[in-house]
């Protein structure tokens, strides 16, 4: 519908004519409208006269004009309405942004409602905290212009399009009572994430968990052009929306009176279908996936504001995206054009002469916890309660030797996750894409399976474990599933993410939103209570992607938590099944950081009993004395060479090349080092992991070469290891993007993480081995040869090389060294 047409018949279908009364109230509503529109260009423009006491002048205005005025008026709207369902049918809901970068159109109705100044008290209700307020926005030193975590009420900045729905989606699981507004901008329905995040009705179950409402809001243009929902026939938008699961209810138009109808009745309409499927759900225990109802609110661009400047279009144009009048502090007519619309709200209809809000239009917002700004939700970590663990000793892989025997490192944390959930029913859940059981997780299904509010087919009895109710969430996408857990966690709850190496850069960014959320909690917004783990796990790593080839060798996820805060990031990198659950005992209960778990789900070598894995974790770096040489009694420990590993096959392929250098060159002195925290290698100054330099140097040396086998890409140890005093004698091998279809000791033979590779390096660094040990060096080479032609030939690796075990003496010898 043309947005110069009424949106009096465009709700519902169905609207009554109101009564005196309901005029009344949308009259009300129209003026609490008006003051938070007020309040927003005052946020945009002014620093100071915030009540216009006095003609507006140059200096009034902000040097630098910052902010986005387009969507605000159209999301202050849908907050001015959701306040009237909130108090009419005491509803608990919290408001999501999608074009959160409009955060003018939040930040004022938050401070209207008065949780603004209760948080900050210098932003009091009066004409001082008014100025204060609209000073601080957009201004060096104070709040930026998204629904950052200073928002009283936001959950979801917006900064980055395309995850409202899903945050959204995780607020509701298990909080059956909770309706997340949701705000979709048509800029963001144009991405990737949002067009899949269209899906989560399918796995909201009406009788636990509580109701997404999103409203699409088609404002017609991005930052410079239009938007493809806005321009697609009505019909084709419907039909869209309705094969999704949705009912849309259209409110087109941009006269304010009739919008504030057309809005009136399809909230009515919306919260009257979700109370109704609430109490239909509940009351029979028959969960079944309705069609929920949707909101397009299709408005202008910019609405209520400047109609053009200097003959070019703004209002219901994309030139209204951003700051609609650039200059006023120098252009006498873009001022005087400012004044005419901040008056245009009559602010002196809204605000008393000390610039409180008038009592008629306070009591249009919920009170207490109800309101909004200050819903309990939104500060998830209120509410979060601690998560029970079971003690990990029942899940522990038996060790009666180090290297003697294998196991899948990650089954053993699916039975602790199983039992984990049984003692944490509806505050844990799983979410990943399709690979709970490849990444050997399936034991949770011993007592949860994957919520599925589709259709079942009699042949989904045998595996699929497709359940109504169930703790694991299932789908193809990473954005929504992440953006899901996001939601569970900002809610006060606990979530486990876990995927396939390779592809977990597809959540890159995310990860990159949500520490850095995390930092702003911290530094900006301690108000904020602490919330659970944002965890990763990554397996299917890319050491074991011989099978599935190049595409999926990809191990750099890694690098990019070396970007971030070291507050708020970790990063692990367990050898084995019981390290993987020593690491799950932190990383499941630590507030306030992002864990990233790398451990493949593979039968691999087994090194470290429950108890000695607790204690390696504790440390982050672990000397292995069995592995070792170096100790020779009450001499000094004074290694030749320094063999350090981090993950699981650089693990065992450094084992396996001590013990050859301990057979063919036995006067060698080394020393065996595991790094478990990656972080345990840069400075404390940069990350708590850290390891003092006195601590650093006993280990590593200060002057002995380091031969480093790491999981990653070589360079990361480089960057974090730099400023150490031996850095200098850092070799790292790692991934160095040479793969395909490989066996495992063909693709390590490849990067040089191999066994004979390694031999090799210690040999060549080594100061005075050189040419004593050449004929070491040449059956190593030969090594490599053979072993290729093997895998060539047989495509598989020889059996010495699969069935590999850890036969070296513990006992150190007692020869001088080379």
């Amino acid at each position: 519908m043309p947005a110069t047409q009424s949106a009096a018949a465009s709700a519902a279908g169905s609207a009554e004519i109101p009564s005196r009364e309901q005029e009344q109230e949308l009259a009300l509503t129209d003026a609490w409208w008006r003051a938070a529109n007020y309040l927003a260009v005052g946020m945009i423009y002014l620093r100071d006269n915030p009540l216009l006491a006095e003609p507006l002048r140059p200096e009034h205005i902000k040097n630098r004009l910052l902010g986005h005025w387009g969507s605000s008026p159209g999301q202050a709207f849908i907050w001015a309405h959701a306040n009237r369902v909130i108090r009419h049918h005491d509803l608990d809901m919290i408001y999501l942004s999608g074009p959160g970068h409009g955060a003018p159109g939040v930040l004022a109705p938050s401070y209207l409602d008065g949780s603004y100044s209760e948080i900050y008290p210098d932003k009091s209700q009066d004409a001082v905290g008014m100025g204060r307020f609209f000073k601080q926005f957009s201004f060096p030193g104070h709040i930026g212009s998204h629904c950052t975590p200073e928002t009283p009420g936001s959950i979801h900045e917006g900064g980055e399009l395309g995850y409202v729905l899903s945050h959204a989606c995780g607020a509701v699981f298990d909080n059956p009572d909770l309706i997340a507004l949701a705000c979709v901008g048509d800029g963001e329905a144009e991405t990737g994430p949002l067009a899949t995040s269209w899906h989560i009705n399918k796995f909201l179950n009406p009788v636990h968990d509580g109701a997404v409402l999103p409203v699409l809001h088609l404002n017609g243009y991005k930052i410079a052009n239009p938007t493809l929902l806005a321009r697609i026939p009505r019909d084709e938008l419907a039909s869209l929306l309705r094969g999704y699961g949705w009912d849309p209810l259209f409110v087109e138009g941009h006269e304010p009176a009739a919008m504030h109808r057309a809005m009136a009745a399809a909230m009515d309409t919306a919260i009257g279908r979700i109370l109704q499927v609430r109490a239909e759900a509940r009351a029979s225990g028959e969960a079944v996936r309705p069609a929920w109802p949707l909101i397009v609110l299709r408005s202008p661009k910019g609405w209520t504001g400047p109609a053009e400047l200097n003959g070019q279009k703004l209002e219901g144009f994309w030139r209204s995206h951003q700051v609609p009048l650039p200059n006023p502090r120098h252009d006498p007519a873009q001022l005087q054009q400012l004044e005419s619309w901040l008056k245009s709200y009559r602010p002196w209809e809204l605000f008393d002469a000390n610039g409180r809000l008038l009592p008629e239009l306070q009591v249009l917002s919920p009170v207490g916890n109800r309101r909004m700004g200050s819903n309990p939700h939104a500060n998830g970590g209120l509410l979060r309660r601690k998560l029970h663990l079971p003690p990990s000793a029942a899940y522990a892989v038996a060790v009666p030797a180090p290297g003697q025997v294998e196991h899948e490192n990650t089954a053993p944390l699916g039975a602790l996750l199983r039992d984990a959930i049984g003692r944490n029913p509806n505050s844990l859940r799983v979410f990943g894409p399709d690979e709970t059981a490849s990444n050997r997780l399936q034991a949770i299904y011993e007592v949860s399976k994957k919520v599925w509010m589709e259709d079942f087919l009699p042949e989904d009895l045998g595996g699929s474990e497709l359940a109504r109710e169930g703790r694991v969430v299932e789908m193809l996408s990473e954005h929504t599933l992440v953006g899901m857990m996001e939601g569970y966690l900002l809610t006060g709850r606990y979530g486990f993410f876990h995927t396939y190496e390779a592809f977990a850069h597809v959540i890159a960014s995310m990860f990159n939103q949500h520490a850095k959320w995390l930092e702003s909690c911290i530094h900006h917004a301690p108000w904020r209570a602490p919330i659970g783990p944002w965890n990763c796990l990554i397996s299917s790593t890319v050491w074991r992607q011989d099978h599935n080839g190049f595409t999926h060798q990809d191990p750099g996820f890694i690098d990019l938590a070396g970007n971030k805060s070291g507050e708020v990031v970790r990063v692990y990198l367990p050898a084995d099944a019981n390290s993987l659950l020593a690491v799950a005992e932190h990383a499941l209960v630590e507030t306030n950081v992002c864990n990233i778990i790398v451990s493949d789900k593979q039968n691999h070598l087994q090194y470290l009993t429950l108890e000695q894995a607790q204690a390696h974790v504790a440390k982050g770096i672990g000397l292995w004395s069995w592995a070792s040489n170096d100790h020779i009694g009450h001499e000094p420990d004074e290694p030749d060479v320094v063999m350090a590993c981090a993950g699981d096959i650089p693990t065992k392929e450094t084992l396996a090349a001590v013990e050859i250098l301990r057979r063919e060159i036995p006067r060698l002195r080394i020393r065996v080092l595991n790094v478990v925290k990656l972080f345990a290698l840069t400075d404390p100054s940069e990350h708590p992991h850290g390891l003092s330099n006195r601590d650093f140097d006993t280990l590593f040396t200060t002057n002995r070469p380091v031969i480093f086998n790491f999981h990653g890409y070589p360079w990361l140890i480089h960057r974090l290891t730099y400023r150490r005093t031996n850095h200098a004698n850092f070799h790292v091998r790692g991934y160095k993007e040479k793969g395909n279809i490989n066996t495992p000791l063909e693709l390590a033979m490849n990067n040089q993480i191999d066994r004979f590779n390694l031999v090799i390096d210690v040999i060549d660094r080594v100061p005075g081995l050189g040419s004593r040990a050449a004929h070491v060096k040449e059956r190593m080479k030969e090594a490599i040869l053979a072993n290729r032609a093997y895998a060539h030939e047989h495509g598989m690796d020889a059996p010495e090389i699969t069935d590999w075990r850890w036969s070296a003496p513990s006992t150190a010898p007692q020869e001088t060294g080379v």
